[in-house]
């Protein structure tokens, strides 16, 4: 199980990597392996609707049980069945880089983070570090 000390350390994680890096305003979601937010946080100065973008990366991940990567290559190849799955999870589902499930080093789900402010690529980047700091894996589908 993924506590809420380890979600806000991941989750704090994620910002700070992306400040480190100079990327853009990040928001970072963590949800536990049946979908639920345990933390949520976002730069003051991303723009608005950043917390569903992130919630959406999350869940798409969680829902189907794979990264962000792989999501996106199913987009490509499956459009309608992907695009379908944004009327059908509660949380919706984007499709890309920066949705990384969590487990543990037995492989075990223990959640997933998604992270939006930046280019995908730089959002999971951000993602993949803060959760090997956490001393966890991160599997972004390659």
């Amino acid at each position: 199980m993924i506590t809420l000390e380890i979600a806000t350390r991941i989750a704090n994680g994620v910002l700070a990597e992306g400040a480190r890096r100079g990327f853009a305003p990040l928001c970072a979601v963590v949800l536990d392996a049946g979908g639920h937010i345990l933390c949520l946080v976002r730069d003051e100065r991303a723009s608005i609707h950043r917390p569903q973008i992130a919630m959406a990366k999350a869940s798409g991940c969680i829902g189907l049980g794979v990264g962000g990567r792989t999501l996106a290559g199913m987009a490509k190849e499956r459009p309608t069945f992907i695009g379908a799955l944004s009327d059908i999870f509660p949380n919706g589902c984007v499709a890309a880089p920066g949705g990384v499930l969590i487990r543990d080093a037995g492989g075990k789900l223990l959640g997933a983070v998604g992270v939006t402010g930046d280019q995908s690529d730089n959002d999971e980047a951000c993602a993949k570090a803060a959760i090997e700091r956490a001393g966890l894996i991160a599997d972004t589908g390659d």
